[in-house]
């Protein structure tokens, strides 16, 4: 007699990788995103205007991550027992009022503000639309989570492009014009919430939810344990070039802010590139071989990059972007597979953790660099992939691929 997870698993099998709500949701990650960005990307200008020092605006990418990353794990939380398919336009309803507060705020403090709106409206949409990935993913589990994540990645290329196309010549008032953006974004946004609200809820087994069935709880408390300190090093790093790639530039190659923000354009693309890839090729040889690669490859770029010119800190961070990003796709699913059953929670968490540890990142090495030198911090930070060597002690939990599906699904029963 079939198991009821055998039974799972040919489902999987029949189901078809949906496209439509992928590429949707992508979409959407990605107006998001260019919404996000925007934050780091007019960095120059607030700093003429309000005439902030280093740490303030490290402050300030600390008040949106860490707003985001307090939330994130609570909206998963809660969405995991009580799904709510139209939050997300909600969440992007948030973030327009924080880029409109942005736009027109007078004071520091209203900046503040300004960044925890939009990172609240994040925390909302990014547990869910993970959920929604994976959802749609027919098995594909890691090319789902790369096509959700390449559009946040792109979002994330295009802000500081745009910025420097309509902020840095118009000023803070030109941030308003960024709420076209959030307006697409909800009307993308309302239209995923009605395919999910019609899908099949997962079946909660007891005792099949708590852990990967193959690991003891000490075993897997040992993995997810890896993979946060992973986290950390990689979006320790990122806060590097995310926040102070443009400042390094100016200080150290005398740039105009407009090349400087270029520049940011083309690493944030490469980061894209990069999580596109990881996710499918997780899915065929195995995702702790990509975390592998992608945390401790990058190590010998980021020992050389704060000792060469111009052009080679070009191509130096175009291939740690496209190596480091391809990471994020593969521990996502790896953790999601640790504790099946519980998809929102643990997107919640490292999502919530990538934005928490890129806003400590920020606000630590903000300070950092008001204390020495910003071009000191990138001889600091140069040593954050060494903890790749942890993955060592990630279990092997994937079992044989096929046609670039796990073999595993979480089954589901009809809608009532």
């Amino acid at each position: 007699m079939d198991t009821p997870a055998a039974g799972g698993a040919v489902a999987a099998k029949k189901s078809a990788t949906v496209f439509t709500i992928l590429s949707a949701i992508s979409i959407a990650h990605l107006l998001n995103d260019v919404i996000q960005s925007l934050l780091p990307a007019i960095y120059p200008v607030l700093k003429n205007s309000f005439a902030l020092n280093f740490a303030q605006i490290g402050l300030i990418t600390f008040v949106f991550q860490v707003t985001a990353s307090l939330l994130q794990p609570l909206v998963g939380i809660y969405t995991d027992r009580r799904p709510m398919p139209y939050s997300l336009a909600v969440g992007m309803v948030l973030s327009l009022c924080g880029l409109l507060l942005l736009s027109v705020a007078p004071t520091y403090a209203l900046l503040l503000v300004a960044a925890a709106l939009v990172g609240t409206g994040s925390s909302i949409f990014h547990p869910e639309s993970s959920r929604i990935a994976r959802m749609a993913s027919g098995g594909r589990f890691g090319l789902a989570q790369s096509m959700f994540q390449v559009g946040g990645n792109f979002g994330q290329a295009l802000g500081p492009l745009l910025a420097a196309l309509i902020v840095v010549p118009g000023g803070q008032h030109s941030v308003a014009w960024f709420s076209i953006v959030a307006i697409a974004g909800i009307i993308v946004l309302w239209n995923v919430g009605g395919w999910y609200s019609a899908q099949p809820r997962p079946v909660r087994r007891a005792g099949a939810t708590a852990r990967h069935e193959s690991l003891s709880s000490r075993q897997v408390t040992t993995a997810i344990v890896v993979l946060v300190l992973l986290i950390f090093s990689k979006f320790f790093y990122l806060a590097s070039i995310t926040s102070y790639y443009t400042f390094y530039l100016i200080e150290r190659f005398h740039a105009p802010v407009r090349t400087a923000q270029v520049l940011l354009f083309v690493f944030l693309a490469a980061t894209a590139v990069g999580t596109f890839i990881g996710g499918p090729i997780g899915d065929r040889i195995g995702r702790k071989y990509v975390i592998w690669v992608s945390i401790l490859g990058i190590l010998p770029f980021t020992l050389l990059l704060p000792y060469v010119g111009l052009i080679p800190t070009v191509i130096l961070t175009v291939v740690i972007g496209l190596i480091l990003s391809s990471a994020m796709p593969a521990i996502i699913v790896f953790a999601q597979e640790l504790l099946p059953g519980k998809i929102g929670m643990v997107s919640g968490i490292f999502f919530g953790l990538a934005f928490g540890m890129g806003g400590l990142g920020a606000a630590a090495l903000g300070w950092l660099a008001d204390q020495t030198s910003i071009i000191f911090v990138y001889h600091v930070t140069a040593f954050l992939p060494a903890i790749g060597l942890l993955t060592v002690f990630l279990p092997d939990i994937e079992g044989p691929m096929s046609h670039g599906k796990m073999r595993v699904a979480e089954p589901v029963l009809p809608k009532a």
